[in-house]
């Protein structure tokens, strides 16, 4: 009798002003050293994992733009992310980052997994490397905004820059900023 699979998953980009969401989904097939939340490890150590991650794991990312956020808004899109993910690496035993599985069925959430369980720990350097490459990447082409810098968080260079030349492309038009809207008395 074989062992059930075991996929952990977790996203990043759920809160930033700028750029896309991305959900991984890990199946970890040997130990990996080191892993952790992708937020406690520094930049340099998450790059080394990562690659470790995709040469001992079977994964799949799924990604967002800020187009489709707008368009379908943030739990539609993780729910679509996560069936993706349950589509694609079929049947195995799946743990969320969270709380809420987004009404999509065959899958636990555990509060916290990204520190404690390391699958979850993989799924989380797997995204949010991928998401801040693709943000350096952009930089390029709206240099303005310092997307290198702050990967598209709302930092106070950020909203500035973002009063200053407007919304680019990449913005989630649908997120509101208080800091961005007219006061009113």
């Amino acid at each position: 009798m074989t062992k059930k699979l075991f996929c952990g998953i977790d996203e990043a980009g759920r809160g930033p002003l700028a750029g896309a969401l991305y959900i991984a989904g890990v199946i970890l097939h040997r130990p990996i050293e080191g892993l952790a939340d992708s937020k406690k490890l520094t930049e340099k150590k998450r790059e080394l994992l990562f690659e470790q991650i995709l040469e001992n794991s079977t994964y799949h990312i799924a990604r967002f733009d800020a187009e489709q956020i707008d368009a379908l808004g943030m739990s539609a899109c993780l729910a679509q992310g996560l069936r993706d993910i349950i589509h694609t690496l079929g049947d195995a035993d799946y743990l969320y980052d969270g709380n809420s599985t987004f009404g999509v069925t065959g899958l636990k959430t555990l509060v916290k997994a990204d520190a404690t369980v390391r699958e979850v720990s993989a799924a989380s350097i797997l995204a949010k490397v991928s998401r801040d490459r693709e943000m350096v990447e952009l930089s390029s082409l709206y240099p303005q905004y310092g997307f290198e810098a702050h990967k598209g968080y709302g930092t106070a260079s950020h909203v500035e820059a973002i009063r200053q030349y407007g919304y680019c492309d990449i913005h989630r038009k649908s997120f509101k900023l208080k800091a961005l809207q007219p006061v009113l008395f």
